[in-house]
């Protein structure tokens, strides 16, 4: 079945969207996909019952992009979810599918972020808003009519908003839209809640039932580790010093993030490569090549790159970015533990990641245990392993081969023959002094997450205030001749100093001495530019996307 006549462009998709969703890797839909996304198209209301990762998300935001109108800077589309967690997620797969749509404005409202530039976002023209319904309640008690215009309706896992206790924010945000929209109801299970919500709201539903298929992954050692959305790479440098390896392919989201971590492995010594879908076919195979016979040891791919990579000496896979689905983590980890060889996966987990674990835990139907990053005796002795291997071959023939050449040296130098021998090794390994006093003033392990993942289980309210000291901290003094930009992109979307300052060089063509500070909050930063020609720079940067959402950079009014 060929692209253009199967597949999504068999769906009557829109050509842009069905780039945009090839172009995550995706060749054939999903069954709730196939069946969902004509009815949607054609208008109907609709029921939906499956599993979380069956592809669902995708299932309604396609026919959905496919019917909003780009032109109306008006909300169109509402996506309730239950959590805060689900909200962003559905919210980045929309903005996603919308990459080669210029126009749509998407929108995440939740508990635990400022409401004012949320309220202010859907007022601006947001087409598509995802959101949970108490956030979406408190803005309807602003302003009951900010949803007047919405003529489709999503709910997404509507039995675990029933169970979180939101049936009369429901019911509530049911008499703030128009009573002639679309509305289409996804649940994993349909209790009497949901089928007298069905029968209040719905309109002649179409019924659409997916049995998931549990996939399983036994032979493969699968493991995770919690640590910060910018600590990815010194923890893959960590792991990569204890983790016995013959070959392995590290998985990241992004072109960037490709060249970023390939850069620092090829700078510790490692034999590195990147494989992105920028990447000539003929470059490509010359990699792969590279990684059968062992010119190459680590590949750090997107999942685009990598389909369709069979290299049987790679005993490793890192997940150093999350997959968008349980799917595609399967696919992942099944390139080792090929021709009866052992086989490990191991998972970095940001903590708001933490709900995409379960769910491919739930799907796989195993359990992926956790694990520690290794502390610095580990790492002292995972060393001194490598030196022993790399002289063992050696000890058995030196003394032969060598043994006259050390006597004569120890003579001419009058020196021990232990202070010799330790000179040799210093010049084996380079300088590098394998104790372990030497280890503890290396870069900092990365943190764990155990008490950050418990906290990040209580409520949008608890988080609030949790949170509320470092939001409203005051900005620093400002230098003469800049201004304070904002962006609500902060560390809650995996966003560092290093990754809003590359994008601001790169796109708006700016000195570096001419950004100031750069503070990154929980849900926003504050960014220092240029007063002079700031309207022409903000205008450059509109479509800047940093880490897969769009920069949106506005001056910051600080009264």
């Amino acid at each position: 079945m060929t692209q253009e006549t199967g597949g999504f462009a068999a769906l009557d998709l829109h050509p842009n969207i069905v780039a945009a969703v090839l172009a995550t890797g995706y060749e054939e839909p999903s069954a709730i996909q196939q069946q969902s996304i004509p009815i949607i198209l054609a208008g109907h209301d609709m029921i939906g019952q499956a599993q979380t990762g069956t592809g669902k998300t995708a299932a309604f935001a396609l026919p959905i992009l496919n019917k909003i109108d780009v032109s109306k800077r008006e909300p169109q589309a509402l996506i309730l979810a239950p959590t805060r967690e689900l909200a962003l997620q559905v919210a980045t797969a929309f903005e996603t599918y919308a990459k080669q749509m210029p126009g749509v404005n998407v929108v995440a409202v939740y508990g635990g972020a400022p409401m004012g530039p949320q309220l202010r976002a859907i007022r601006n023209g947001a087409q598509i808003v995802v959101a949970t319904p108490g956030r979406l309640c408190d803005h309807l008690r602003r302003d009951e009519k900010v949803l007047s215009t919405v003529q489709y309706l999503v709910l997404d896992e509507a039995d675990e908003m029933l169970k979180l206790g939101f049936m009369d924010d429901l019911e509530v945000i049911f008499d703030a839209i128009p009573a002639t929209r679309q509305t289409v109801l996804f649940s994993a299970t349909l209790p009497s809640s949901i089928r007298s919500i069905a029968e209040r709201h719905l309109r002649e539903p179409k019924h659409v039932k997916i049995q998931s298929k549990t996939q399983t992954v036994t032979a493969i050692d699968q493991a995770h580790l919690m640590v910060h959305a910018d600590q990815k790479i010194p923890a893959v440098l960590r792991l990569l010093e204890v983790e016995e390896f013959d070959a392995l392919i590290a998985f990241v989201r992004t072109k960037q993030a490709t060249l970023d971590l390939a850069a620092a492995l090829e700078a510790k010594g490692y034999k590195a490569a990147a494989l992105n879908g920028d990447i000539a076919q003929n470059q490509r195979e010359r990699v792969i090549d590279s990684l059968k016979d062992g010119r190459l040891d680590i590949v750090v791919a997107t999942d685009v790159a990598a389909r369709g990579l069979d290299v049987p000496r790679i005993t490793h896979v890192f997940n150093v970015d999350m997959p968008y689905d349980p799917e595609s983590y399967v696919h992942r980890i099944g390139r080792t533990g090929r021709a009866g060889r052992e086989g490990r996966a191991l998972l970095l987990v940001t903590p708001r990641e933490r709900r995409m674990l379960q769910v491919i835990e739930r799907v796989t139907g195993q359990k992926v245990a956790e694990a520690r990053l290794p502390g610095p005796q580990a790492v002292l002795d995972a060393r001194i392993k490598k030196l022993t291997a790399s002289l063992a071959p050696l000890v058995a023939e030196a003394e032969a081969t060598h043994g006259q050449l050390f006597d004569r040296l120890t003579a001419d130098l009058g020196c021990s023959a232990r202070a010799l021998s330790a000179a040799l090794l210093r010049k084996a390994t380079n300088g590098q002094s394998l104790d372990l006093a030497s280890v503890e003033r290396e870069q900092p392990l990365v943190p764990t997450f155990a008490a950050r993942e418990r906290s990040s289980e209580r409520s949008d309210r608890g988080e609030r205030s949790e949170r509320g000291d470092r939001e409203r901290r005051a900005p620093m003094p400002l230098a003469e001749g800049r201004v304070r930009c904002r962006t609500a992109l902060g560390a809650r979307d995996g966003i560092a100093a290093k990754n809003l300052l590359g994008a601001i060089l790169n796109e708006g063509g700016l000195a570096r001495d001419a950004i100031g500070r750069i503070q990154v909050r929980d849900s926003f930063s504050l960014v220092e530019l240029p007063e002079d020609g700031l309207e022409r720079l903000l205008t450059k940067l509109k479509d800047t996307r940093v880490a897969g959402k769009q920069l949106k950079l506005r001056r910051y009014r600080e009264d």
